[in-house]
C-alpha cells in the first residue's frame, strides 16, 4: 500500500493521543472516596456493571479515528488488470518427442488442448501470438485478438524433427517486441511499457539451432520480456523413430534444468507438467497473470466509509447503554 499524501499520516497521532488519554483516565485513582456501610445494598442500587461495554465504545471510536486519519493520507494499492496493449506469445515445441504418450493422449495432444483453453480463457483484449518450433521457429499466428484465427493456427500444428530452444525464445521475444509497436519507445498511460510475455512449452533438450537457450534468454532479458517456461513430460517418456527402416525406441526426458534457467534469467516463472491435467492447470494459472499491468487504485472513500460506520456504531451503542435519568 502507498499513500498520495504520506505527510498526513502524522494525523494518526490523534487516535494515539486519544488512546493514551483513555488509558490514563482508566488507571487514575478516584478523586473522592465515599464511605458506605452496607455494600450489598450499594451493589443493588448501582446494578450490575459491565465495563466491557465502555471499552467497546472507546475501541470503536479509536478505530474510527484511525480509519479517518488514514483516509486523509489518500491510501492506494496497485491492482493487476488486463492491459489493452498487452501481448503474449505462445512458443510451442513440436519436435517428434511430443508424440510420446507418457502424457495422455500424447504430449502433443495435451499441449494443443491446453493452449486452446488458454486462448479461450484470457481476456479478449490481450493479443496472443503463436510460434511453433522443431529444428527452427515458425510464426503460425502473429499477435492478434482474433481467437478464431488462433484456434485455426493451433489446428495447423504438426510435429517435426529437432529442438531449437534458443532460436525459438529469440523469435518469440522479437515477435512480442514488434507487436507492441517498438516496445522500447511505446508507453502506456501509466508511463510504463506495454506488458508482454513469452510462454515457452518444451519437452526435450536442444539439438538444433543457431542460438543456445542461454543466448535466447539473454535477448529476452535485454528486451525486458519475461519468459515463463513449462517442462512437459516425465523422465520415462520415449518415442519410436525409424532409422534406416529399423524402429528405434529413444528416451525423451524433458530438460527441466535448462527451462528453469531460462525463466530465472528473464524474470519468468517455471513449471513442470507430467500429465494433461497439470498442464491445463499451469496454463490456467499463467492466464491469470500474463498480459496484465498494475495500476494504482485509491482507497480514500473506503477508509472514510469504514470510519463513519464505526463512529455511528459507537454513538448508537453509547446511547443504548448509557444510564438514563428516571
Amino acid at each position: 500500500m502507498s499513500f498520495g499524501s504520506p505527510l498526513l499520516l502524522l494525523s494518526l497521532a490523534v487516535p494515539l493521543a486519544a488512546l493514551a488519554a483513555y488509558l490514563w483516565l482508566e488507571r487514575r485513582p478516584p478523586r473522592y472516596v465515599v464511605t458506605y456501610p452496607n455494600v450489598s445494598i450499594l451493589a443493588q442500587v448501582a446494578g450490575r456493571r459491565r465495563p466491557w461495554r465502555r471499552h467497546l465504545v472507546a475501541a470503536l471510536v479509536l478505530l474510527s479515528l484511525t480509519a479517518l486519519c488514514t483516509g486523509l493520507a489518500r491510501p492506494r494499492v496497485n491492482l493487476a488488470r488486463p492491459s489493452e496493449r498487452a501481448t503474449v506469445v505462445l512458443v510451442v515445441d513440436v519436435s517428434i518427442s511430443m508424440n510420446a504418450t507418457d502424457v495422455q493422449p500424447s504430449r502433443f495432444g495435451a499441449a494443443r488442448d491446453a493452449i486452446t483453453r488458454f486462448v479461450d480463457g484470457v481476456p479478449r483484449q490481450i493479443r496472443i501470438g503463436l510460434v511453433s518450433f522443431s529444428d527452427s521457429p515458425v510464426v503460425i499466428t502473429p499477435p492478434t485478438t482474433d481467437r478464431q484465427q488462433l484456434r485455426d493456427g493451433i489446428a495447423l500444428l504438426t510435429t517435426g524433427f529437432g529442438t531449437a530452444i534458443g532460436d525459438a525464445v529469440a523469435r518469440g521475444v522479437e515477435l512480442a517486441r514488434s507487436a507492441t509497436g517498438e516496445v522500447d519507445t511505446a508507453q502506456t498511460d501509466t508511463g510504463q511499457r506495454p506488458p508482454s510475455a513469452v510462454v515457452l512449452l518444451s519437452d526435450g533438450t536442444q539439438t538444433r539451432g543457431l542460438l543456445t537457450p542461454e543466448d535466447g534468454a539473454r535477448r529476452a532479458r535485454e528486451a525486458g520480456i519475461p519468459v515463463h517456461t513449462i517442462a512437459l513430460g516425465t523422465l520415462a517418456g520415449v518415442v519410436t523413430v525409424d532409422r534406416d527402416g529399423i524402429p528405434v525406441t529413444v528416451p525423451v526426458p524433458p530438460d527441466r534444468a535448462t527451462l528453469a534457467r531460462i525463466a530465472e534469467t528473464t524474470g519468468g516463472r517455471t513449471f513442470e507438467a507430467t500429465d494433461a491435467e497439470r498442464l491445463r492447470a499451469v496454463y490456467e494459472q499463467l492466464g491469470s497473470v500474463v498480459g496484465r499491468e498494475r495500476r494504482p487504485r485509491e482507497l480514500t472513500v473506503g477508509f472514510v466509509a469504514v470510519g463513519a460506520a464505526l463512529l455511528a456504531a459507537a454513538t448508537a451503542l453509547a446511547g443504548l447503554w448509557a444510564p438514563r435519568l428516571p
